[in-house]
């Protein structure tokens, strides 16, 4: 019995510094230029989301129409689906939408993920499907940037409860 909890004590300690480990990746000098280019590089080696505030919103939304396939993306460890790949720009939508869910405190959070993955469904729908296509992410990447210009002058807390895909056909899967 004490073997099982020396073990389970060693493994806790593992995870805890683990964690920290990652947690302490995201610094201040951790960037929206960085980001890209690791995620372009396919070099994006940490599993959660980058702690971008609204400040980081303009920057990202450049990249939102960016089509460019990216094979090591960002995980959320409950999802059992397997995402082979991702556009940019998906990426980046979701990305923005984690900061409108951490800034929300939502209760949809695991760590910084928004959502399960960084795909769309449809909104209203008896089954789940999968959506991942150009015009999709056109739709969505409309939807958000409408979203920031409409509210940029606001002050942040004015808006963020606002669903920029809310009149669109889809949600975050």
């Amino acid at each position: 019995m004490k073997t099982m909890n020396f073990q389970a004590a060693i493994f806790t300690m593992i995870v805890l510094v683990s964690c920290h480990k990652e947690a302490a990746s995201f610094n201040q000098d951790f960037t929206v230029e960085k980001y890209i280019e690791q995620l372009k590089a396919n070099q994006y080696n940490t599993t959660g989301l980058p702690e971008f505030t609204y400040r980081d919103i303009p920057m990202l939304l450049q990249y939102r129409n960016d089509t460019t396939r990216i094979s090591k993306i960002p995980v959320n460890p409950i999802s059992s689906f397997y995402q082979p790949e991702c556009s940019l720009g998906m990426i980046v939508l979701w990305t923005i939408e984690s900061i409108r869910a951490v800034a929300n405190n939502s209760e949809q959070l695991i760590g910084r993920f928004p959502s399960q993955n960084p795909i769309l469904t449809y909104r209203v729908s008896d089954e789940f499907r999968v959506i991942q296509t150009v015009e999709s992410q056109k739709i969505a990447a409309k939807a958000y940037f409408d979203w920031w210009e409409s509210n940029k002058l606001k002050n942040f807390d004015a808006f963020k409860n606002i669903d920029p895909l809310r009149s669109t056909e889809f949600k975050w899967h």
